[in-house]
């Protein structure tokens, strides 16, 4: 049985994945990670609804990717779930994220960035260690972000041999310690979702140098309907097809491809089109690779 964890899968491309995950064969099982209890176990309901054969693939865990003790409790519950395995997990897909909806930049890296290295650092040690994977949910605003930043920053950001500790570093450097915006360094607030999807990236690359026997990997969803986007169209006044927004099953596609095809190399970034993609420039789905 393959067991994947999918973080804030309670709704958009999180359910959507989890459903492309059950779809896919009769041997997975979706752990539902929700930070709320109640909206993880609707949607469960929900996928059962769709196919009621799908209820014994299914479990729901509490996980707030921004409370450590709460990542922690989640490991240990799963750990204990599944006692009888050393590894019960399969994959792990960082999806859990926000946007800068509150026009504050410190929650927008603390979900985005840290909230992948606390489930990581929690989870991997569970994961199948010659078979498990990792999907890093980010996005192609990231890539954006570092076409157009400072050259020093983005030599930083694209450095294959990026250190943890020196992302973590530098990213406190740009948040004011006593209001966190953003600093004066050349970087407006406005840029905190594309910055924090970068450092998404890099901490991607750091993550599979340190876990060489497993398949770790980032994707962009894509343009895509959600809670997160949705404002977009609002502000807009039209329609989320007006504006190209695809559905979430469409977002779930890149993810899907990094679960279960066959990979090569690792620590790569995809597009919405499961095509490798460049860490410093937009790749629109359609065109060639990426092969540096």
């Amino acid at each position: 049985m393959q067991r994947i964890l999918i973080t804030g899968a309670n709704k958009g491309i999180g359910l959507a994945i989890a459903r492309g995950v059950l779809q896919h064969s009769n041997d997975t099982h979706v752990i539902l990670g929700s930070r709320d209890s109640l909206r993880g176990k609707a949607a469960i309901e929900t996928l059962v609804d769709e196919q009621p054969e799908w209820a014994e693939r299914l479990t729901q865990l509490d996980l707030d990717v921004t409370d450590a003790d709460s990542v922690t409790q989640a490991a240990k519950q799963l750990s204990a779930h599944f006692s009888d395995q050393q590894f019960p997990l399969y994959a792990l897909v960082n999806n859990a994220g926000i946007g800068l909806g509150s026009a504050e930049p410190r929650p927008v890296f603390d979900v985005n960035v840290q909230g992948i290295r606390r489930v990581c650092e929690a989870f991997i040690p569970l994961l199948d260690q010659a078979e498990g994977r990792v999907v890093n949910i980010t996005s192609a605003a990231g890539p954006k972000f570092v076409s157009e930043c400072p050259e020093d920053l983005r030599d930083f950001l694209t450095d294959p041999g990026i250190e943890w500790a020196d992302l973590e570093s530098r990213m406190n450097e740009y948040l004011d310690a006593d209001t966190g915006s953003l600093s004066d360094q050349g970087l407006r607030n406005e840029d905190a979702y594309g910055l924090s999807k970068a450092c998404a990236n890099s901490l991607t690359l750091w993550l599979a140098r340190e876990n060489p026997n497993l398949k770790i990997n980032a994707c962009t969803p894509g343009w895509i309907d959600t809670d997160l986007t949705r404002y977009h169209a609002e502000a807009s006044g039209k329609s989320a097809t007006e504006l190209g927004m695809k559905s979430p099953s469409d977002g779930a596609r890149s993810a899907l491809h990094l679960l279960f095809e066959t990979l090569e190399g690792n620590g790569r970034y995809y597009g919405s089109d499961a095509v490798r993609s460049p860490l410093d420039a937009y790749r629109a789905p359609g065109d060639p690779p990426f092969n540096g």
